[in-house]
């Protein structure tokens, strides 16, 4: 349908394969487009920038239909089986690594199930003074006799820029209390990452999640090129913010003319999370910039830690974040200077080993 001029929203159901049934709504306001699928969990399956597509390569050759993907695979790790979007939910009653119980049954799987789990009730709207354009989109995640939440999430954009926001809010459906992780996946592969690519970022403490991890803890910011085996590094950090809580991270190629970058508010979402996935290209090479409410750890160690977000009955909260692109190296110059002013001249913490005990200020 045309929204505007130079605006339009395309709905195509895909076929073929462990495609077939995926509905996609490809929202394009002149300047960007967006694959949005309302079908797993209101994510953004890869975004165009003019003709420079934006995301990365999965070997998973998505977008996959949740029909396909095993969330409760003994393992516990199923959900990668749909893995290659370029945003993608995690949550809603947990977000981070399989979590087993005393005798080695599932009780949480990898990234939870939000992102699986198909919206309805999916509308767009137009502002006529701005010209913004808004696909709002419910998803619940209800279980009889378990969790009653629901996910009302909202995605925009305006005619000619280079980034859209998200608001997203969480309620409790029950009458009981409930708690809720979310953890926002932020993935980003060629043409942007490459060898020299670098996350900036206003770190106010880092933390290496494991000892592989550690083993890159001098070049925690940096990447190199596509390299076959290699094994999966994350961090964990505390950032700086302004006094409202806003912070932002940005990654930025390594010429420094193309970024992206991402904004939210640190009182929301207290946690942020670099994954690092340099694999080689065939084998998904990656890397995530990922705010959160807590780390990504199993469930029951994050509650243990007191990182969940309570909700009593009928109580909602809200998540709201900006994502552009920067095509223009004084652009990038720019945000880099807002981050070095929330750092104001302070130096970053950086853990060189791992630390169980340690917990971001929140």
């Amino acid at each position: 349908m045309n929204i505007d001029a130079g605006c339009t929203v395309t709905r195509t159901t895909m076929h073929g394969g462990r495609r077939e049934g995926v509905e996609m709504l490809e929202v394009d306001n002149g300047r960007l487009r967006l694959a949005l699928l309302p079908q797993r969990g209101m994510g953004i399956w890869k975004a165009w920038l003019g003709d420079v597509e934006l995301g990365w390569h999965s070997p998973v050759h998505g977008p996959v239909h949740p029909a396909y993907v095993s969330l409760h695979d003994p393992s516990g790790e199923g959900w990668l089986e749909g893995f290659d979007e370029l945003l993608c939910r995690c949550g809603l009653v947990s977000n981070g690594a399989p979590d087993f119980d005393a005798q080695g049954r599932l009780l949480h799987p990898l990234h939870g199930r939000i992102a699986n789990l198909p919206a309805e009730h999916v509308d767009i709207d137009r502002d006529p003074e701005t010209g913004r354009i808004a696909i709002c989109g419910v998803v619940y995640e209800t279980r009889f006799h378990h969790q009653k939440l629901r996910l009302r999430s909202t995605l925009s954009t305006r005619p000619d820029e280079a980034g859209f926001d998200v608001h997203d809010e969480v309620t409790n459906l029950s009458a009981e209390a409930a708690s809720v992780q979310m953890l926002y996946h932020y993935n980003l592969g060629t043409p942007l990452l490459g060898a020299g690519a670098s996350v900036v970022a206003p770190i106010r403490e880092l933390v290496p999640r494991d000892e592989r991890a550690a083993a890159g803890i001098q070049q925690w910011h940096c990447y190199g090129p596509p390299c076959a085996g290699f094994a999966e590094q994350v961090y964990f950090a505390d950032l700086f913010a302004d006094a409202g809580g806003g912070t932002l991270a940005l990654l930025k190629n390594a010429e420094s003319n193309f970024a992206a970058s991402v904004r939210f508010n640190q009182r929301q979402l207290p946690c942020f999370v670099i994954w690092k996935n340099t694999v080689d290209l065939c084998d998904g090479y990656v890397t995530g910039i990922e705010p959160s409410t807590n780390f990504p750890n199993p469930r029951s160690f994050e509650a243990d830690h007191g990182r969940v977000v309570s909700l009593a009955p009928g109580q909602s909260v809200s998540f709201d974040l900006r994502f552009d692109f920067h095509e223009d190296a004084g652009r990038i110059r720019a945000v880099e200077s807002e981050i070095e002013s929330l750092r104001s001249g302070r130096l970053p913490f950086v853990h060189p080993n791992p630390r169980l005990d340690w917990c971001a200020r929140a």
